[in-house]
């Protein structure tokens, strides 16, 4: 099992210096390996592959001295990225998606990583309480937990708000819990974050909420910064803190409760939701990218596992409108917050009700 782990790293400014000299340099091979691919297609209907782009940057190298200052395989990832890219642009069209999306070429300041993809074989090592990064130099490192595993890859990263970061991704064998014997089924919402088969809510934290009005504020005070100056320099970094602020409370949020969740419950059950098609309601977009049941979802996944722990997804389809004692079908509005079931009697919180019926699918999904 692949296992990220991201460390807080302080360079120096002459190693900043170096760090922002080798993003540029990505970034023109980055542009410069997509010109080549879409010039050849378009000019001679052909593909081009990984090997020969690898094979040109060989030439690149004799030509443009400069690629030289860059870790050798730090350059043919770059190029990996390029592939990738477009493989899941061909992989979008053959899917009949109305915009794929061609891949585009990376702007000033807009290419933000770079990756040491051979593990401590080659390209960085731990020195002590810090981190030796080829072409760099000896990078302070906090290392608030071990890294567990073997270290696959390594990538530095810049956040927008200027702090540089180490993530490394490891393979390691989890150690594996007895499984728990406890269900519980999970109905997500806007009004409560989660509502737990057993009746339990999970209250909604609102973190861009809460935000807003000093986002805004920060926004208008961008807007009447002239582009150019220091100022609007300055009031580009604050807006970017505070969206900082937001995305970290939000991932915090995520881990916390999800660690809470696997925990607990041997098999958890989510509906398998189509969040794309949900935002096109312009008057719950925002909300629902606020809690980002995604994310939420994906990092329980992740725990699971070792917790001891199954994630289980099911259709969606009827989960809130079926009485979860009889069956039947009892339509509502989204106004309307109880379950109030003419046939049987059934009266509860809609979102307790939706719960058990995903809670009742899920153990049918597993036999």
């Amino acid at each position: 099992m692949l296992r990220a782990y991201r460390y807080r790293i302080f360079p120096t400014k002459s190693q900043i210096t170096l760090l922002e000299r080798t993003l540029e340099i990505c970034r023109w091979v980055y542009n410069d390996t997509l010109a080549l691919r879409k010039d050849a297609w378009e000019q001679e209907q052909r593909s081009i592959s990984l090997f020969e782009t690898n094979k040109t940057l060989t030439q690149w190298k004799k030509d443009q001295p400069d690629l030289k200052q860059v870790y050798a395989q730090t350059l043919q990832n770059v190029q990996v990225r390029v592939d990738l890219a477009f493989k899941a642009f061909f992989r979008r069209v053959k899917a009949g998606e109305k915009d794929p999306g061609f891949p585009r070429f990376k702007g000033k300041g807009r290419y933000d990583s770079f990756t040491y993809p051979q593990g401590q074989k080659g390209g960085f090592k731990f020195e002590g309480e810090r981190l030796h990064l080829s072409k760099i130099g000896d990078v302070q490192i906090v290392l608030h937990r071990p890294v567990e595993g073997m270290i696959k890859t390594l990538t530095i990263r810049r956040s927008s708000t200027g702090k540089w970061y180490a993530c490394f991704s490891a393979d390691y064998e989890p150690i594996s819990k007895p499984r728990k014997e406890t269900t519980v089924g999970i109905d997500v919402g806007l009004e409560s974050f989660a509502t737990l088969s057993n009746g339990e809510k999970i209250k909604n934290p609102r973190f861009f909420c809460t935000d807003e009005k000093a986002l805004a504020k920060a926004h208008r005070k961008l807007s009447k910064a002239e582009k150019g100056t220091p100022e609007r320099k300055k009031a580009r970094k604050i807006v970017a803190h505070i969206h900082e602020r937001i995305a970290n409370r939000r991932l915090d949020f995520a881990h916390q409760t999800s660690r809470q969740l696997v925990n607990r419950f041997g098999i958890i059950v989510f509906e398998d939701l189509n969040i794309m098609n949900m935002q096109k309601n312009h008057h719950l977009a925002k909300s629902i990218a606020d809690v980002a049941w995604n994310m939420f979802i994906t990092i329980t996944e992740s725990k699971a596992e070792e917790a001891g722990s199954r994630v289980v997804l099911v259709n969606p389809r009827y989960t809130s409108q079926k009485c979860s004692r009889c069956g039947m079908i009892v339509k509502k509005t989204l106004s309307e917050r109880v379950h109030n079931c003419p046939h049987c009697g059934l009266m509860m919180d809609r979102d307790q009700n939706a719960a058990i019926n995903i809670m009742r699918l899920g153990l049918q999904s597993q036999g």
